[in-house]
């Protein structure tokens, strides 16, 4: 479940009040790219949790995306724009595949291209909770989904959390915390080049450019 990823919002108190929409519609002017920190934690049916882990993320318009747990285990997935690159270091293990069928299941580029939340959704209003104002999403095309449907809770400050429900009835919660509205990438931020003895499975297209990650 730590693959299927998304995503952050960044917002000002004068949108305190707003609905979840009305703060994505407005987030999203002027944004080409977003950083915080996140804790994520995974729940079974009975509600008793099975997994916790923590790390970063980064985003950047158009189509690049960094996700990075540093607990309890390393794990890094890069989106270049064209690939998926996810890396194990423990099993020195690197799985590479086409990057538009993680963005058709993904709800993270509405982050920062919300064009793609009705295009890939059903969105509805999921009303106040828990101090959040919450945004329902179901995937329009649940066959190719990993989730059933996701949720997504704004405070005054942003995206403060997002869940996903599964079919199994287990719950994905991700809590995020330090955005940071368009900052400085450092260079190779968005690329990945495997390590030296990493067993690569999948195929990069012919052409795709592979670049070190910067030191």
């Amino acid at each position: 479940m730590r693959l299927f990823l998304t995503a952050c919002l960044l917002l000002a108190a004068p949108l305190a009040h707003a609905g979840a929409r009305e703060k994505l519609d407005a987030f999203s002017g002027g944004v080409q790219g977003l950083s915080a920190q996140f804790q994520q934690r995974v729940y079974d049916p009975e509600g008793r949790m099975t997994e916790s882990s923590s790390g970063s993320v980064a985003l950047k318009a158009p189509r690049q995306f960094r996700w990075e747990y540093t607990q309890p285990f390393p794990q890094l997935i890069v989106a270049d724009g064209d690939h998926i690159w996810i890396h194990d270091p423990d099993l020195e293990q690197v799985n590479v595949r086409n990057q538009s069928y993680e963005e058709q299941v993904s709800p993270l580029a509405v982050l920062i291209d919300p064009a793609e939340l009705d295009r890939q959704f059903k969105v509805a209003d999921g009303g106040a909770g828990q101090g959040l104002e919450w945004l329902e999403l179901t995937p329009r095309k649940p066959d190719d989904a990993p989730f059933e449907r996701a949720r997504l809770g704004f405070d005054a400050a942003g995206l403060a959390t997002m869940e996903m429900h599964d079919g199994l009835g287990q719950r994905t919660e991700v809590r995020f915390t330090g955005w940071k509205r368009n900052p400085a990438f450092a260079a190779g931020t968005f690329a990945f080049t495997p390590p030296p003895g990493t067993d690569v499975v999948g195929e990069v297209s012919e052409g795709a450019e592979v670049i070190p990650l910067a030191e």
